[in-house]
C-alpha cells in the first residue's frame, strides 16, 4: 500500500516565514535617534504630544504600501524609478539630500549605541563606537540578503524592551486617555518644530528607498520578474504586501507611543524637559525609574541600532546606486557591485567618524530630522505619481484607499511644516 510522503517540517522559524520588509522597515524606523526624538518630545511636552503617533499610522501604512508596490510591481527601487521618470537635477537633489541625512544619522547612532554599551559595562565610548560601526560594515559587506535579512528581523524582537520599560514605571492612564481623545496644540515654532521632527523621524524618506528595494531583493531572491508574473501571482503578493506592512506601521508606532509616553511620565513629571540623545534618556531613567528600567532602555538602544544602521547605509546605497545606473544588491558580491558597496562603506565610516569631530551628531540630527521632514514632501509627491502611473504599475493599478492615505501623508507634512515655517518667520 503506497503511502503518502511525510510532510516535511519547515525548516525557517514561523516568525520569519510570516513577516517581511513591512516589518523591519517599522523595526528600523525606531532608531537610537528616533527613540531620541521621541524621547524629547514625552519630555518637553508630555503626553500632549502622544497623539501623533496614533494621527501618522494610517498615512504611515499608505505611503509605505505605496513603496512597497512600487518596488514589487515594476522590479525596480524607488530612485530607479524617479531617474526614468522626473528630471535629473530632481532626482540628484532628493538622493544628495538624503545621503547626507542618512550619514548623520548613522552617526547619531552609532554614537548612542557606543555610549549605551559603556553606561552599562564601562569603557570608552568611543572605542564601542567604532566596533558597531566595524560590525555593521562587515555585516553588509560580506552577509549576502538571504542570511542578513532572517538577522534583521530577529533585531524587531529587541524593541518590546520599551514596552517592557514604560511597564516598569506607574503610568496615570487617565491623563493618557484625555490627552489622546483632546490633543493639545499650542501656538509656538518649537512645538510645531518638534511636530516635525517626528513626522520626519516617523515617516522618513530613507524608509520608502528601503522598502521598495527590500521587495525587488526577495523577487531577486525567489527568481520573479516584474511584467512576467500572473495576475493571480501578483493579486497574492498584493495581499502579503498589506498585511507585512499594515503590522510594521503599527508595530512602528506603538513602540513609538510606549518611548514617548515612557519620556513623557518619568523624565517630563520629573522636570527633565531637556534630553539630547537616546543613551542621556537611559541615564536619566536611573534615578527615576530604577536600574531595571535603565537596563532595558540600554540594551533596547544597541539592538534597535544593530538593525537601523544597516538600514539607513544601503537605503542610501540603493538610492545612489541607482540615480547612476550602478548594479546594486545586498544578494550581490561585492565585487560585483563595487559603487553600491563603496557607498555603504562611505556612509558608514563617515558617520563612525562624525564621532571624533567637535560636530554635535545629536543636535545635526534634529536638524537633519526637520530637512527629512521638509523633503519627503516632494518625494511622497513623486511616489504617488509613479503608482499612478501605469507604465510603473502595470495591470495592477494601486487601490484607491492606499491612493487617499498617501496623499493624506503628503498634506499632513505639507501642513505641519507649513506651521513650522509659518511660526519660524512671524
Amino acid at each position: 500500500m503506497h503511502h503518502p510522503p511525510a510532510r516535511q517540517p519547515h525548516r525557517i522559524p514561523s516568525f520569519l516565514r510570516h513577516v517581511g520588509p513591512g516589518v523591519v522597515t517599522g523595526a528600523a524606523d525606531d532608531d537610537p535617534s528616533g527613540i531620541a526624538t521621541y524621547t524629547q518630545a514625552g519630555a518637553q511636552f508630555g503626553t500632549g504630544v502622544l497623539w501623533t503617533v496614533f494621527l501618522t499610522i494610517p498615512f504611515m501604512i499608505g505611503i509605505q504600501l505605496v513603496s512597497a508596490r512600487i518596488g514589487r510591481q515594476s522590479g525596480q527601487g524607488i530612485a530607479a524609478n524617479l531617474r526614468a521618470h522626473t528630471p535629473r537635477i530632481f532626482l540628484f537633489a532628493i538622493v544628495g539630500l538624503l545621503l547626507v541625512a542618512n550619514t548623520i544619522n548613522i552617526a547619531a547612532d552609532i554614537a548612542a549605541m557606543g555610549e549605551a554599551l559603556q553606561l552599562v559595562v564601562g569603557g570608552g565610548a568611543h572605542f564601542y563606537a567604532v566596533a558597531f560601526g566595524a560590525l555593521t560594515l562587515l555585516l553588509q559587506v560580506f552577509v549576502p540578503y538571504r542570511r542578513l535579512a532572517p538577522i534583521l528581523k530577529w533585531l524587531t524582537l529587541s524593541l518590546f524592551v520599551y514596552v517592557a520599560t514604560a511597564f516598569t514605571v506607574h503610568i496615570p492612564w487617565s491623563t493618557v486617555l484625555h490627552d489622546l481623545v483632546l490633543p493639545r496644540l499650542i501656538p509656538d515654532a518649537a512645538f510645531w518644530m518638534m511636530i516635525v521632527a517626528i513626522l520626519g523621524t516617523t515617516i522618513s524618506p530613507y524608509l520608502f528607498f528601503w522598502q521598495a528595494a527590500q521587495e525587488v531583493e526577495e523577487m531577486r531572491l525567489h527568481g520573479l520578474k516584474a511584467g512576467a508574473e500572473s495576475t493571480r501571482t501578483l493579486r497574492r503578493a498584493k495581499r502579503r504586501m498589506r498585511l507585512d506592512t499594515v503590522i510594521g506601521m503599527v508595530f512602528s508606532n506603538g513602540i513609538a507611543f510606549f518611548v514617548m509616553l515612557t519620556g513623557a511620565i518619568v523624565l517630563h513629571g520629573g522636570g527633565i524637559i531637556d534630553v539630547q540623545s537616546a543613551a542621556q534618556a537611559a541615564q536619566a531613567l536611573r534615578p527615576l525609574a530604577g536600574d531595571f528600567a535603565f537596563g532595558l532602555f540600554s540594551l533596547g538602544i544597541i539592538a534597535t541600532g544593530l538593525l537601523a544602521v544597516p538600514v539607513l547605509a544601503s537605503s542610501a546605497a540603493y538610492a545612489v546606486a541607482e540615480a547612476f545606473a550602478w548594479p546594486e544588491g545586498l544578494e550581490r558580491h561585492w565585487g560585483e557591485a563595487k559603487g553600491f558597496y563603496a557607498i555603504i562603506g562611505i556612509a558608514t565610516i563617515v558617520g563612525t567618524g562624525l564621532i571624533f569631530t567637535p560636530i554635535d551628531p545629536m543636535k545635526a540630527l534634529y536638524w537633519s530630522a526637520v530637512v527629512n521632514g521638509v523633503v519627503a514632501v516632494p518625494i511622497m509627491i513623486a511616489m504617488m505619481l509613479l503608482a499612478g502611473n501605469p507604465a510603473v504599475m502595470g495591470g495592477l493599478p494601486v487601490r484607491r484607499k492606499t491612493r487617499l492615505l498617501g496623499w493624506g501623508a503628503v498634506l499632513l507634512m505639507t501642513a505641519a511644516v507649513g506651521m513650522m515655517l509659518f511660526d519660524m518667520v512671524r
